[in-house]
């Protein structure tokens, strides 16, 4: 979890100015190129997402770290667009990619009466990197250079996380629940994908990552049309991570007590307000403000993406079923630098675009209330072979 961190946005988008500065990019060609990328990492994931369900855990674990590596060493030492792509190509990949599909497919997989605990606990990783990382970045940026830093990052992958990560997962793990009732029952890929109300369930799930993905790509731009220092949006990660990390706590036994279905249509309610201060407010506190509400959506949302999907679609073929959702999700949080960075370039204020997204925010929420009792009726009256 700790170790997809270096494939996300926040942190890649923390060498977006010097990027664009170095290859002479403007923001929506920047924007065009890191989706280009996203979009092509989704499609690679949609294929390799099964892998999880047929290989070992260390295989797998081995395959991710290794490419997030190589990513991370090809963006320090790119001399050319063509390699700038591939590595940030791998960063998305294995990054928002196979790390995270491993670590919440082996999550859903290995516990069930305590999942929403047991997936809340191991997203502190995450909660860990969002807290720490960007700072941590920009203070060895600042004393090294960007690319130092990322090879510094693709050094710690592969002598450090590599090793530990496979040694955590090398023991499989069956939950008492799987042992006493036989082989794991739930729908297949194609099952999932024909059941109309798992696009519902996107929409509702879409929107911390795409939202996200859209504002910290486009951090650097923000600050300077704010009149902030880079360090603002930097040093308010500390207050996001500990919201998020009280709400990661807090959702896991909610969602082990009512559901992770009950928990969905009210956890973007503060996301959306938080949009709406950071398009409105000009001050420097609405930089916190906006973090501090978000960590307390990205906390619910971290431990819902691990606990919905096996709640809804069973374990059987999770892995795959995971692969080609985190693959439609990653499309769509393609489209977001891609047409802000246009509508940037056109001359809209990216602080209207952050509105528009608070908005969707709470009318997802809203559409969601007004359907909730039928989507829980329908989706736990489904009921899949083990095929």
């Amino acid at each position: 979890m700790f170790c997809g961190c270096f494939g996300q946005t926040f942190v890649v988008a923390l060498s977006g100015g010097a990027i664009r500065q170095d290859f002479g990019l403007s923001d929506g060609a920047f924007g065009a190129l890191y989706a280009g990328v996203t979009l092509a990492s989704a499609v690679a994931l949609a294929g390799l997402g099964g892998l999880i369900d047929r290989w070992p855990a260390p295989r797998v674990v081995s395959l991710a770290a290794g490419l997030l590596a190589m990513g991370a060493a090809g963006l320090g030492l790119s001399p050319n667009l063509p390699v700038l792509a591939l590595s940030l190509f791998l960063l998305r990949l294995a990054g928002q990619g196979l790390m995270l599909q491993t670590a919440y497919t082996l999550l859903g997989r290995w516990f069930s009466a305590e999942r929403g605990r047991a997936v809340s606990l191991a997203a502190l990783g995450l909660n860990a990197g969002q807290a720490c990382l960007p700072l941590g970045f920009v203070a060895v940026a600042a004393l090294l250079g960007w690319r130092s830093a990322w090879l510094g990052i693709a050094l710690l992958l592969i002598f450090v996380a590599l090793p530990l990560a496979r040694h955590l997962v090398v023991r499989e793990r069956v939950p008492v629940e799987a042992v006493r009732s036989g082989p794991a029952e739930g729908a297949t890929r194609a099952q999932a994908l024909a059941d109309p109300f798992l696009y519902l369930l996107l929409l509702a799930m879409l929107p911390p990552s795409l939202i996200s993905n859209t504002i910290f790509f486009h951090q650097v731009h923000l600050a300077e049309s704010r009149g902030w220092t880079p360090e603002v949006l930097a040093a308010a990660f500390p207050p996001y991570a500990v919201a998020t990390f009280l709400c990661l706590l807090l959702a896991g036994r909610l969602i082990d007590r009512f559901s992770a279905l009950a928990l969905l249509p009210v956890y973007l309610v503060p996301f959306g307000l938080a949009c709406l201060i950071l398009g409105g407010v000009s001050a420097p506190w609405a930089a916190f403000a906006f973090m501090l509400l978000y960590g307390i959506t990205d906390g619910i949302s971290l431990t819902l993406f691990g606990a919905l999907w096996p709640e809804v679609y069973g374990t059987r073929h999770l892995g795959a079923i995971r692969g080609a959702i985190v693959a439609i999700m990653v499309l769509g949080t393609a489209l977001g630098p891609f047409l802000s960075g246009l509508l940037i370039d056109a001359g809209v204020p990216f602080s209207g675009i952050v509105v528009g997204m608070g908005v969707y925010c709470l009318a997802v929420s809203g559409a969601l209330l007004l359907v909730r009792r039928r989507l829980i009726g329908h989706l736990r009256g489904r009921r899949f072979a083990a095929a």
